[in-house]
């Protein structure tokens, strides 16, 4: 809204030309999430505790966690107004895949609201039916990714590999059912890791930092070439869209810290989680998201083996599914499985943001 507004200006005051900087307005939009989960925070926790919104722990997992019953859930809430109210402000929406990005963000978080909303209504830890909350994110994913597959950019169906400068395979229509999962499948894998007071917050952080990096050396052409990665038009405009998150999960860390003052409930981590998959398939990283979110990938991997393993063999391999459970069952402080996974989350952005000069 201000380089809408305030862009032509220019001609007047020519400092206004800061407007125009991805940097500039990245920086900005990740200040004015930080700044509304610090001031609405507070207000929006009270509102939650007096409308008796609390998480239903369950009663199968660790026992340390018996005592975070009722504590106020679907704080993802706060996280999604503060991005919107900055991208208002701060985001170019003369663009497609803005619009995009942010419309996958609304969708998967009014699928999370009704999966929370239920959960709360019913005073237990059962939300939507599995097959309505999958059927309703397999809806969304497929919109976002037949947009993409439809809009005629080049090579947009090609998969790059990381440390290989060149496409190893055109996909063609089968990247619509790719794409598709991948959304799913990081949606879900952030649902997962979302079961320890700022796991997931934390590791958004700096999958949003990595992404942020991402699209921003994508969409500037003379980046992209030096580093041998696919130039996106317009894909450096979701940097600031990055950066937003970025801000909001630190603001919301604040209040999701070990004590928790709030979870984030599904309305939080669905839609975030999907979103990392839709940025990385507009940027053409989608085997590089796999790798900035490891641990996330490393969470719904553990579920999956659990229950295979259990269906098959009628034995666990783990104490306890998702991973970081199995830890806290070993006899892993709650705030050590939390720090422990955030640095392993640091590596993984680490490895993947290297592999762009290594190839």
């Amino acid at each position: 809204m201000f380089l809408e507004f305030i862009y032509p200006l220019v001609k007047y005051f020519t400092p206004l030309n800061v407007f125009q900087y991805l940097s500039f307005r990245g920086a900005y939009a990740a200040l004015t999430t930080l700044l509304i989960c610090f001031i609405l925070g507070p207000r929006i926790i009270e509102a939650l505790q007096k409308l008796k919104i609390g998480q239903a722990v369950r009663e199968d997992g660790p026992e340390s966690h018996l005592k975070k019953n009722g504590t106020p859930t679907m704080g993802g809430i706060l996280i999604i107004f503060s991005m919107m109210c900055s991208l208002l402000l701060w985001q170019d929406f003369n663009n497609a895949k803005v619009w995009l990005t942010g419309g996958a963000l609304v969708a998967l978080g009014c699928i999370g609201f009704m999966d929370d909303f239920l959960k709360v209504r019913r005073h237990n830890s059962a939300g939507l039916p599995a097959w309505a909350k999958l059927a309703g994110q397999f809806a969304v994913a497929a919109g976002v990714v037949l947009f993409l597959y439809f809009s005629g950019e080049a090579g947009i169906t090609a998969l790059y590999i990381p440390f290989f400068k060149n496409p190893v395979v055109d996909l063609g229509v089968l990247w619509i059912p790719f794409g598709i999962l991948l959304i799913v499948g990081e949606s879900n894998a952030v649902n997962f890791s979302d079961g320890l007071d700022g796991l997931a917050a934390g590791l958004l952080i700096l999958v949003f930092i990595t992404l942020g990096i991402l699209t921003y050396l994508s969409g500037r052409v003379d980046y992209s070439s030096y580093l041998g990665i696919p130039y996106i038009t317009g894909g450096g405009e979701l940097t600031v869209f990055c950066l937003a998150a970025v801000g909001a999960c630190i603001g919301f860390l604040w209040f999701n810290a070990h004590p928790a003052d709030v979870f984030m409930g599904d309305v939080g981590s669905l839609p975030l989680g999907g979103v990392t998959a839709v940025v990385s398939l507009i940027i053409k990283k989608e085997i590089l998201i796999l790798i900035s979110g490891g641990v996330f990938v490393l969470e719904i991997a553990s579920v999956i083996i659990q229950v295979i393993s259990y269906k098959l063999r009628k034995k666990r391999v783990f104490k306890m599914a998702p991973l970081h459970h199995h830890f806290e069952l070993s006899g892993w402080a709650e705030t050590k499985v939390v720090i422990r996974f955030w640095i392993l989350g640091g590596l993984f952005a680490i490895i993947a943001v290297s592999t762009l000069k290594i190839q």
